[in-house]
């Protein structure tokens, strides 16, 4: 499969001096078309720098990236225009790459039914759950014709159920959408859920120490036993990386 997201020996190092921090540490990594990448790893280990450095955010102290596609970010706060109308949140990319007006809102009235908001443009983001907002996140990061989503904890904060939910909207509209998506989260278990491969990294210096292919079939729960199952050899690799760098 050709590959939308190349990595090849990247390091990362912020301040000098005395003040140096590297960050990250030789990295490869390589994401093809249409593959959902879930990162894992401790707070620190780079997981974030390595999305900034594909979005094209930031440059690598050495080595390359190479980034094929138009990317779009998500966070785990969906970073709403709080005196925009969810509808005018979701147009706002659109409108900033000077879509007319009745344009604008025939793709973001699409998109909001396709994340199930129909009935909700008019609303402003407080009168929304949690859930809803990320909804409508997904929706404006959709908007921008992205062919690749980069995703930084966005379910984080959310209760099971609504994660859950969101889970089976992300794959749905990734599937169907051929997008290359790049998820960083601390649940394992999320990631088994929906990565077709996940990497584990160290602790700072964020090098890539392992990498599960995950070869159960769709659908997919949290509550499983494949995917309880993958988690916990996963969750043992990120211990003994714990351990191995505690000690050095």
């Amino acid at each position: 499969m050709t590959s939308v997201i190349e990595l090849a020996g990247v390091t990362k190092i912020f301040g000098t001096g005395r003040n140096e921090l590297v960050a990250l540490s030789n990295i490869d990594l390589d994401v093809a078309h249409g593959e959902i990448v879930c990162l894992v790893g401790t707070s620190g280990c780079g997981k974030t720098t390595i999305l900034n450095l594909i979005a094209g955010l930031d440059q690598p102290t050495s080595g390359t990236v190479a980034a094929r596609g138009r990317p779009a970010l998500m966070f785990q706060e969906a970073a709403l225009f709080p005196w925009l109308t969810v509808r005018a949140n979701v147009e706002l990319p659109m409108r900033l790459a000077g879509l007319g007006k009745a344009e604008r809102r025939r793709r973001a009235e699409q998109l909001l039914d396709t994340v199930h908001l129909h009935g909700f443009a008019t609303r402003l983001p407080h009168q929304l759950s949690g859930g809803m907002r990320q909804r409508v996140a997904m929706a404006r990061a959709f908007a921008q014709d992205a062919d690749v989503l980069l995703m930084d904890e966005p379910f984080g904060a959310l209760d099971a159920m609504t994660r859950d939910s969101l889970h089976d909207e992300l794959e749905n509209l990734a599937r169907t959408r051929g997008l290359t998506v790049v998820f960083v989260t601390h649940n394992v278990r999320e990631a088994a859920r929906l990565g077709d491969r996940i990497v584990v990294l160290s602790p700072r210096p964020g090098r890539v120490k392992a990498t599960f292919d995950v070869d159960i079939p769709h659908p997919r729960r949290m509550e499983s036993p494949d995917v309880s199952g993958l988690a916990g050899r996963v969750t043992e690799q990120l211990r003994q990386e714990a351990l191995i760098h505690g000690r050095s």
